[in-house]
């Protein structure tokens, strides 16, 4: 326990005033643009990363979606009751209302996930085409998406918009973006819920460095430097439209800390 406080007490001093919220995006931009110069150079040594059956990729980066919803959904749920106890002085009733309000904000990412991949996989379906290695005797057969042609042992060639790049983004954004109410929270240092808030806290910090990390190798490894940045672009755009713009609306999900600008010092997670 003592290791996992002095962990979370680390993390939460790199986190405060908001430094990494304003400069993560600017991040994965950089990422992109230089990942992808490097990618064209190819000056990008050959490491177990390009394999996309990579135990990374294929346990993390192939669910991130599941993981970030799972870890999010008790970590708003205990810190959101909590701030409107402690802080907001709500009754029970009015703070469970603030609770359920608070994670709509998971039903409202779930929605950009699954509408987002869609999209993309009609695009790389419209504009794709299918290469089979058949014989030049055998007629030419014509395949309606990239399912079919792979059933058919065809490659499909279409614009292929990274789904890793808009959903590792999304996801590293909103975690940053949740784990600000630890800024307007206190909580005893002896408590078990301090326990339970600071592993949670730490699991989520862990895996937005592994969604990073997961990002770059997308970038030095992988799809043409459009596909990677119309994804980045469209997982920033998701996350400024709601966190930057709705989310400050009434009838929102609402913000972490309602109210409090980043800057406030009237606020402090208790060391």
């Amino acid at each position: 326990m003592e290791r996992l406080e002095r962990c979370g007490r680390r993390l939460r001093a790199a986190l405060a005033a908001g430094r990494v919220r304003r400069r993560l995006p600017w991040l994965l931009l950089a990422i992109v643009v230089l990942g992808s110069a490097l990618k064209d150079g190819d000056v990008v040594p050959e490491t177990p990363l390009q394999n996309k059956r990579n135990p990374l990729n294929v346990y993390f980066v192939k669910v991130a979606w599941a993981w970030t919803f799972w870890l999010l959904l008790p970590f708003i749920t205990v810190t959101t009751y909590q701030f409107a106890k402690s802080k907001l002085l709500y009754g029970r009733m009015k703070s469970i209302l603030t609770v359920l309000r608070r994670l709509s904000a998971l039903l409202v990412g779930t929605a950009v996930w699954y509408v987002c991949t869609r999209v993309f996989m009609y695009i790389e379906n419209l504009t794709g085409v299918c290469s089979t290695s058949g014989k030049v005797s055998e007629p030419r057969r014509l395949f309606d998406s990239k399912q079919e042609c792979h059933q058919h042992n065809g490659i499909w060639n279409g614009f292929d918009i990274s789904g890793h790049c808009f959903l590792l983004s999304y996801c590293a954004l909103m975690i940053m973006e949740e784990v600000a109410v630890l800024e307007g929270l206190s909580i005893d240092q002896n408590s078990q819920l301090r326990v339970v808030i600071n592993a949670l806290f730490v699991s989520l910090c862990f895996l937005t460095m592994i969604w990073v990390f997961m990002f770059l190798s997308t970038a030095l490894y992988f799809h043409d430097f459009s596909q990677k940045l119309i994804g980045a672009l469209i997982g920033l755009s998701a996350w400024y439209g709601t966190y930057r713009s709705w989310y400050l609306k009434p009838f929102s999900p609402g913000l972490p800390l309602p109210n409090i600008p980043l800057s406030s010092k009237k606020y402090g997670y208790s060391r």
